[in-house]
């Protein structure tokens, strides 16, 4: 059997059982798995580790790793789906789930992931509200956008230093508790992996 070449990226942002279950609709998906990114101390061994990251006891980031097929999925398509679920311009969370362990982010491990990364959060950062549509014309570089029409961008882009596997009873959440109240609008998901 032919082995598979695959990378791995770490999106956060809300809560990462929804995340984990975005992620697993989309095709060159090799695995996801939900954890926590860059924690102060170590949660190997910790009675609780969910607990102390969610209280707040011990910083860190709840994210899920994706590990992906890069020939059936590009980097820019994974963050294009991470940022139709999670609003980048909303401090430390979405939805319900909120505090800085919430956060949207894009953690990296590849260092050639940076310049893409980088470029792609750039554009989120600077883009303001829409152009002006004047009776059939675009208006290009609309004079009346400028600083005041942009909003902050709170998402980041850093490089990965650590990730800690969730226990099980993390993985997989939403699919084993389908009644679950999600903060994701599922509709529009669909919607937009069909265009």
């Amino acid at each position: 059997m032919k082995a598979v070449y695959t990378k791995n990226i770490y999106f956060s942002g809300g809560d990462f059982h929804e995340l984990q279950a975005v992620f697993e609709l989309l095709p060159g998906i090799a695995s996801t798995c939900t954890g926590y990114i860059n924690p102060a101390a170590a949660l190997t061994g910790a009675e609780d580790a969910y607990e102390a990251v969610a209280s707040g006891q011990i910083p860190a980031v709840m994210g899920v790793e994706v590990t992906y097929d890069p020939k059936k999925m590009d980097l820019s398509m994974l963050m294009d789906v991470l940022f139709v679920v999670v609003d980048p311009h909303l401090p430390d969370g979405q939805g319900p789930a909120r505090g800085r362990m919430y956060r949207a982010g894009v953690w990296y491990v590849d260092e050639e992931d940076r310049p893409q990364l980088e470029l792609y959060m750039h554009f989120l950062a600077n883009r303001g509200r829409a152009t002006a549509m004047t009776t059939g014309q675009l208006t290009l570089n609309d004079p009346r956008s400028g600083q005041a029409d942009t909003r902050p961008c709170y998402a980041q882009a850093v490089r990965l230093v650590c990730f800690e596997s969730a226990s099980e009873q993390h993985q997989h959440y939403v699919q084993m508790h389908p009644q679950q109240v999600t903060f994701i609008d599922w509709q529009r998901l669909k919607r937009y992996l069909e265009f």
